[in-house]
């Protein structure tokens, strides 16, 4: 068994293998599912593989740069339901039985949590007593106590225990011998007073892993069931037909939640059953593409077994399953996934009966003989338990008169029977898994949507025939969603929704429009992610009245957004707007592609594309510059900030925008790798006359002081259009100011913005600027020079200059550059010339004290003043 482990934790963790372990961050009391879900797309960097038979193996962990070293007595490990943890118990003890693994253990004694919850809860037994309970053949107490022997107690299922484990409480219990309960026995086991030298596996569900302390657990380890190569490698071994175990595994990869849901073990022989008779039975083998679709074929094929192995049976299937999903609901309620003998009754199942155990009960309700001769019973699965809780919810729904629950109405969820309609139906459970904090409603609520739709109750109706129809449109339940969607600020629940919608045969796309703006936003789930999206974009007049989303995504052949992906989203959308804000969105090269495609429409009026922090890289922006010399693309503005460019991108995009019919006016390249080199690209494109850029964004960019000669250059060409140039967050020094305010100085210069934040700069560039700004020619209106050490020195300059008649700055920014009282004053002096044209001044950062903010407030005082804004 793999495991892998947290350096930092000292947790152990391993990948996705039914048969590994890994560490998880602290989310145990979330619905299984949603843990499932995250954890399919977010791997620790911290994670590293051990075999399952190394678990108590003591291993090495860096803390505070020390190596340290320490026996482990106790391990727990985590996994959800179905995903391997009695396995990987079982194969344990099996390697050990054989001879292959831990050889030093003497003695291993497997107590089952659901083995322990059948002893009497007043009964007082020593722990020899309790051992001797299970294991006849144990007749020396001395096993246990005597040091020549190593043994180890495996506690299977901590999630079923129902002993209160009162570490607080219960009282101090050293000797082997002592009779007491059992609660008393476990809590002192596990705390180490009895028998400390022996060695404790605790498995779990995460939800209940809490329940023992941590200073009681020396490794947490955690299973996390298939990845994806494992995935598709049991699919080839389960399905004899390669051709059909081929088909189900390219379907899978289309199928966002099955394929996630496939990490289970138990999901996965559920999919190879449903896909392997369902192909039996239709020659197109049609695949179920929601977890209701594949759930409900799952129930009809275990009840067809049981029409095959079972011919005599006293209960019909419908009062069969409607008592299964009574019981299911009920155990739901009370957060119970195994049960006993009464629970059944509860729900008018005959435990007498055989065949309540047999056919449709052995895939889906299971009986397990304890060692004590106890009867346990346990749906096979979390999320079977789950889809017949909503399919007797919805089954009250639909035959009211006669399966209306009488003894439901004090619990969270009676509101459920108590909807008028289907629509309200919908509503409670939506509101109700809302304010499940931890999300334990989530798939049941996506199995009761689902059991709404026509093609699901046609499927229904083949296994309950007295089950009516309920033909009322979905349409105001996938409204409702959706504005759910929109009003939730907790992404979690967000994404259920979108997964609702799944289930509802919808695309799981949801917009908002703000028709006082003309600003739309669009919001999807990424495929294969827990993650969504947003999209934002601006209408043009004709396309804001009566806009309809569905309109532009949806076409006839298209039925889930399993298949639409983000690109297909922005194809669609792209010609029906004029700017698309689309910031950290997890596009690629392939999504330019898409983008540039949609733009070269001739209806397209698109102008302003903002494509910055994603992954890109130069093969994506190669579209897009391929797209500027097209005669039909209408850009002005593209922003391209942090997304994995270099000097490539900058030839390519310099080429384009010599293109006479390149309408690009804006271009923003921040927080890529371009280099002097790739400036220089740029450099030469500004001297085109073909050229139109107006605003050009290089800020950390790894410039140097070659990348302001250049531009320098270029932009004392005539033909030079260039108003804004932000070059902050590079090492241009003073020597790289100097060629700019050069610059500032010829007649044919443009520039009105200049941002050079944190650029390595001193007063000598508040000189150099200083003098520059004094020209005649010089247009400079916003200077940005923030983190740059220039001191009082430095400001004086700035100051004097803005005295000066000529000068036509507005906007100075100054933040963070260790400054004192001194600058407030000699810019509070310059300030009220009255041929200053100062409106902005930013100050933030430095060390003014009040008696510097004190010169401020009697410049603001002044009727010479012009300042607006003061930060």
């Amino acid at each position: 068994m793999d495991i892998e482990r947290d350096e930092d934790s000292d947790d152990l963790e391993g990948d996705e293998d039914s048969d590994d372990l890994e560490g998880e961050d602290d989310e145990d009391d979330e619905h299984e599912v949603r843990q499932i879900e995250r954890a399919s797309w977010r791997e620790s960097a911290h994670d590293r593989p051990i075999k399952c038979s190394d678990i108590f193996t003591p291993l090495h962990s860096q803390r505070w740069g020390l190596w340290q070293h320490k026996r482990i007595r106790s391990v727990l490990t985590k996994g959800v339901a179905g995903i391997g943890k009695t396995v990987s118990v079982q194969k344990f003890i099996l390697d050990w039985t054989e001879g292959e693994n831990n050889q030093d253990i003497c003695f291993i004694f497997p107590l089952p949590f659901r083995e322990l919850n059948l002893m009497q809860k007043n009964a007082k037994v020593s722990l020899v007593e309790l051992i001797q309970h299970f294991f006849t053949q144990i007749k020396d107490p001395e096993i246990l106590s005597s040091s020549e022997h190593k043994v180890l107690f495996i506690f299977d299922g901590l999630d079923e225990c129902r002993l209160p484990l009162d570490f607080r409480s219960n009282p101090r219990c050293c000797d082997v011998t002592e009779p007491a309960s059992v609660d008393v026995l476990l809590t002192n086991l596990i705390e180490g007073n009895l028998l400390p030298s022996a060695l404790l596996w605790i498995t779990t569900r995460p939800a209940a892993a809490g329940q023992i302390p941590p200073e009681c657990v020396d490794q947490v380890t955690e299973i996390r069931g298939f990845n994806s190569p494992q995935k598709e490698e049991y699919f080839k071994k389960r399905i004899s037909d390669e051709n059909l175990a081929s088909r189900t595994i390219t379907h899978l990869k289309s199928s966002r939640s099955l394929f996630i849901m496939c990490h289970i073990p138990v999901f996965c022989w559920i999919l190879a059953t449903v896909v392997e008779v369902t192909s039996e039975k239709s020659e197109r083998g049609e695949m179920p593409r929601t977890l209701t679709q594949m759930y409900t074929h799952f129930l009809i094929i275990q009840t067809c077994i049981k029409k095959e192995k079972y011919t005599e049976r006293k209960e019909r299937d419908e009062e069969m399953i409607f008592k299964l999903g009574k019981l299911a609901f009920q155990q739901l309620e009370k957060g119970n996934l195994i049960f006993y003998e009464e629970d059944l009754r509860e729900c008018g199942i005959d435990v007498t009966e055989a065949s309540v155990y047999s056919g449709v009960c052995t895939q889906i309700f299971r009986e397990e003989a304890g060692l004590c001769h106890g009867r346990v019973f346990s749906f096979v699965h979390l999320s079977i338990q789950e889809f017949l809780a909503a399919l007797f919810v919805f089954l009250c729904f639909s035959n009211r008169e006669r399966n209306m629950p009488d003894q439901q109405q004090t619990s969270q969820l009676s509101a459920l029977f108590r909807a008028a309609t289907l629509h309200d139906l919908h509503k409670t459970a939506v509101h109700l898994a809302l304010q499940s904090e931890n999300g334990h409603l989530d798939l049941f609520l996506r199995f009761l949507l689902g059991l709404s739709l026509e093609s699901n109750q046609n499927l229904l109706r083949h296994l309950l025939p007295q089950t009516s129809s309920q033909s009322q449109s979905s349409e105001q339940t996938v409204q409702y969603v959706k504005q759910e969607i929109r009003l939730q600020m907790n992404s979690d629940r967000k994404i259920n929704l979108f997964y609702c919608l799944n289930e509802l045969n919808q695309h799981a796309v949801v917009e908002h429009i703000d028709r006082s703006s003309g600003a739309l936003s669009v919001e999807m789930l990424l495929p294969g992610q827990w993650e969504t999206r947003k999209f934002e974009f601006e209408l043009s007049e004709e396309q804001l009245d009566g806009f309809d989303l569905q309109k532009y995504i949806k076409t006839p052949e298209e039925d889930l957004t399993e298949v639409l992906s983000p690109d297909d989203v922005l194809q669609k959308l792209l010609p029906a707007v004029t700017s698309a804000l689309l910031r950290s969105c997890s596009l690629t090269e392939k999504s330019c592609a898409a983008l540039a495609s949609a733009a070269r429409s001739t209806s397209c009026s698109l102008k302003q594309l903002k494509l910055s922090y994603n992954q890109l890289h130069d093969a994506g922006v190669q579209h897009l510059s391929d797209l500027l010399k097209d005669p039909q693309c209408k850009l002005e503005t593209l922003v391209l900030k942090l997304c994995s460019l270099t000097e490539k991108s900058c030839a390519a995009l310099a080429s384009a925008a010599r293109s006479t019919s390149c309408s690009l006016k804006q271009l923003k390249l921040s927080g890529n790798q371009l280099h002097d080199a790739g400036v220089q690209h740029l450099s030469d494109l500004l001297k085109d006359p073909q050229c139109k850029l107006e605003t050009l964004e290089l800020e950390r960019c790894s410039l140097t002081e070659k990348s302001c000669a250049a531009l320098a250059s270029a932009a004392r060409s005539t033909s030079c259009s260039l108003k804004q140039l932000k070059l902050s967050d590079n090492q241009l020094h003073d020597a790289g100011v100097q060629h700019l305010s050069d610059l500032l100085k010829d007649p044919q210069c443009k520039l009105e913005t200049l941002e050079l934040e944190d650029c390595s700069l001193t007063e000598k560039s508040c000189a150099a600027l200083a003098s520059a700004a004094r020209s005649t020619s010089c247009s400079l209106k916003q200077l940005n020079l923030s983190r740059n050490q220039l001191h009082d020195a430095g400001v004086q300059h700035l100051s004097d200059l803005l005295k000066d008649p000529q000068c036509k700055l507005e906007t100075l920014v100054l933040m963070q550059c260790s400054l004192t009282e001194k600058s407030c004053a000699a810019l509070a002096s310059a300030a009220r010339s009255t041929s200053c044209s100062l409106k902005q001044l930013k100050l933030s950062h430095n060390q003014l004290h009040d008696a510097g903010v004190q010169h401020l407030s009697d410049l603001l005082k002044d009727p010479q003043c012009k300042l607006e804004t003061l930060v």
